[in-house]
């Protein structure tokens, strides 16, 4: 009688239930480590909007930036399109990481004679629960506001208007 090599039914079915097990508890913890990484772009985008508004703002002697495309990239930089942000944050309405940006200044077209005092930028997830649980605001100051409660934020220019916020 010759003897079978090979695995039975049974083996197979229980190695397979081992890897749906593994994977039921590996793939919530991949979620929520994509949200967060999600979470923290968001706050750091919100930093580098600031801090490039600053430089445009010093270089430019005409105040903040009236549109988040008043930063795009350019080869011969002016105050139409500085080169301070990549093309992605500097778009008209940007999406990043699940995140969407909204950018509201005080002044829309700032000269020298109307200089653009302030602004404030927030970011709302495109996808609550999914792509992202806060919203986050900065303005001028430069401090970046986290809201935890899921509240949508709300670009005010001249700050940030939600309620409960934690500095990051």
């Amino acid at each position: 009688m010759r003897k079978e090599k090979g695995f039975s039914l049974i083996e197979l079915l229980i190695v397979v239930a081992i890897i749906l097990i593994i994977a039921a508890i590996a793939v919530p913890n991949l979620l929520r480590s994509r949200m967060a990484a999600n979470e923290s772009s968001a706050a750091a985008s919100l930093r580098t909007i600031a801090t490039a508004n600053v430089t445009y703002s010093s270089t430019y002697g005409i105040g903040y930036a009236g549109a988040l495309t008043a930063m795009s990239p350019s080869t011969a930089p002016t105050s139409a399109a500085s080169d301070l942000l990549d093309a992605v944050l500097s778009a008209a309405a940007p999406v990043k990481s699940g995140y969407s940006f909204q950018y509201v200044p005080s002044v829309a077209a700032p000269t020298s004679a109307t200089p653009n005092p302030s602004f404030s930028v927030s970011a709302t997830p495109v996808g609550p629960g999914s792509s992202g649980t806060s919203t986050f605001c900065t303005d001028q100051t430069n401090v970046v506001g986290r809201n935890t409660t899921g509240a949508a934020t709300t670009a005010t220019g001249t700050g940030c208007a939600f309620g409960v916020t934690t500095p990051m």
